[in-house]
Formats: structure tokens, C-alpha cells, sequence
């Protein structure tokens, strides 16, 4: 299944955004530190240009620390890029985005005008959160539904930093196809648009590779399930999760799985690493590739028996 969550006001956001740009001083992008390559939107890099950038990685203590550890380091081999980690409610380690900000813009003289910067991020990634933490007030919006933000706002911080708010926006083309589900398991994309079974068994299939002992101790199974159905199977038996006739209630697993995972009662999982979304990327390369060489060779071919 392709997920794609492309909401009007999402491409509106992206026109104004665009449109702004080039008056920052500096960009701040909030990811979640359990998906930071999908959470990523691939429209920032073109459109910040040379403007110096701080990546977050929020939620860290939701995530894999090792497996976070590299993604900070896969983030700083890009050029200026800062990458750090954030947790929730930490409101002096939050603060230290203010001092990074300021040292990423040396040649900026906040007395004679304010340090302008843009505050990005997907839905749910804890934008908003952040931003009250930073202005230590609630200037932002929050809410457990994505995409509460629905316009730009200029909130004024300390030392003569002015901070724009944006609307939370995905992109047309979830590519490849697993940051859709990654997105999904996250919360990143309204439940109203999913396929609870699928997003959960996509989840259940990589929890059952990755983080066996995890989900096998959670869920008190003595036998690691051999896939995703199997374990979902398991889950039904154990929570006596049943459907007339015996059947496994699926449905139910489901939103165990998935709300169980958001709420890290699983522990800390990632759902991505540096090495697996290279992978990826290749492998959707190679499709898109072999896609245009096919419709290349068919548009020949009805060429030659069309004369």
C-alpha cells in the first residue's frame, strides 16, 4: 500500500514557505529522532540554500540511542548542518538551541536587527511543544492530532530572535514507499487515512527482525513468532483478542501495536537506520530506472508498428 497525505493546506504552506526563505537568517528543522530520515521533508535542502541549519532530533528517548547516534553523524556530513537530540519537557536543553543559533550566525548583529529564523517540521514530530518550551509560554498550538499548525506566526524570543512558526506539511510523493508506513506507525499521518491492519503489520514484520526480545517480553511470549501475521496472532491469543467464530481480531492488535509503540511502552525503537534508507533509496532508483527504460522501449515499439 502507498500512503499519500497531501492536504490543501499543506501546498499552500509550501508556496509560503518557499516564499520566505531567503529572509531567514537561520532554519530549524524538527524530526522524530525514531524515523529522522522520513520525518526529514525533502524539500528543505532546496529550498534553505546556504542558510545555516539546526536538525532536531526530537522524541530521543523514545529512540534507539545507538541507532540514534548515527543518524547525528549521517546529518553533519552534510554542510551547515548541526544535528542535536532533544527529549521532551527538557527545557534547558531546549534553550541551548537559542546559544547554537547564535553561533551558527556570528556575522549577525541582533542589536541592530533581530536573528531570524524558521521553525520546520512534519506533523507530530513536537514542533509546537518545542516552541513553547523555547518562548516559556504556550505561543504555539499542540494537540495529538498532526497538522494542528495551519499558519505562519512570528513568536518573539529572547536576545532579539524572532521565530517563525510553520504549518506542519509532508510532500506530494512518499518515496520510498517504507516512509509512508514509518510515517503511519509514528503518528506523522491522520488515522483517518490508514489502513490500521496494514501500518500494523508492516510494523509487526520489522519489530519481529529488530526487536524480538522486546515484543516477546512485552507481550509474554515464550517462542519468537517466525513474521508479522505470527506475532499479531500471538498478540490476539494472549489479550484474548477474538472475533466471533475464534478468529484473531486483527483490528485490535493493530492499535496495541501502533499505540503502544508511539507511547514507547515497547521501550526505545527506532524504525530506520543510515545503512537501511541507503538501501532503500538505491532499490527505488533502480525501479524508477528500469520504469523509464520500460516506458522508453514500449514508446519505441509502438513507434516502429505505427508506421
Amino acid at each position: 500500500m502507498a500512503i499519500n497525505w497531501f492536504p490543501g493546506h499543506m501546498h499552500k504552506a509550501r508556496k509560503e514557505i518557499k516564499k520566505v526563505m531567503p529572509q531567514m537568517d537561520l532554519i530549524i528543522e524538527v524530526v522524530d529522532a525514531r524515523i529522522p530520515f522520513s520525518s526529514e521533508n525533502p524539500l528543505v535542502p532546496s529550498l534553505r540554500g546556504d542558510t545555516p541549519l539546526i536538525k532536531v532530533l526530537n522524541k530521543r528517548d523514545l529512540a534507539d540511542p545507538a541507532i540514534t547516534e548515527q543518524w547525528l553523524k549521517w546529518f553533519e556530513q552534510e554542510r551547515g548542518v548541526r544535528a542535536i537530540t532533544l527529549t521532551h519537557n527538557q527545557r534547558q536543553e531546549a534553550l541551548g538551541i537559542l546559544k547554537l543559533a547564535e553561533e551558527l550566525t556570528p556575522g549577525h548583529d541582533r542589536q541592530k536587527s533581530a536573528l531570524r529564523v524558521m521553525i520546520l517540521g512534519i506533523p507530530n514530530v513536537g514542533k509546537s511543544t518545542l516552541i513553547n518550551t523555547l518562548a516559556g509560554r504556550p505561543a504555539a498550538k499542540t494537540g495529538n492530532e498532526p497538522a494542528v499548525t495551519r499558519a505562519q506566526q512570528a513568536i518573539k524570543l529572547p536576545n532579539n530572535i524572532l521565530l517563525y512558526d510553520t504549518p506542519g506539511f509532508l510532500w506530494p510523493k512518499l518515496s520510498p514507499e517504507a516512509c509512508g508506513y514509518r510515517l503511519a506507525i509514528t503518528g506523522a499521518i491522520r488515522s483517518a487515512v490508514l489502513d490500521f491492519e496494514d501500518v500494523a503489520m508492516f510494523e509487526a514484520e520489522y519489530l519481529i527482525k529488530h526487536y524480538s526480545e522486546l515484543v516477546m517480553a512485552r507481550y509474554g511470549l515464550d517462542q519468537q513468532p517466525a513474521d508479522g501475521l505470527a506475532l499479531m496472532d500471538a498478540i490476539a491469543e494472549k489479550r484474548k483478542f477474538f472475533r466471533r467464530g475464534g478468529i484473531p481480531d486483527l483490528h485490535k492488535v493493530s492499535e496495541i501495536l501502533l499505540n503502544e509503540l508511539r507511547a514507547g511502552v515497547l521501550g526505545r525503537i527506532s524504525l530506520e537506520t543510515p545503512a537501511m534508507v541507503e538501501q532503500e533509496l538505491q532499490e527505488a532508483r533502480a525501479r524508477e530506472e528500469a520504469q523509464a527504460a520500460d516506458k522508453l522501449a514500449r514508446t519505441e515499439q509502438w513507434k516502429k508498428t505505427s508506421r
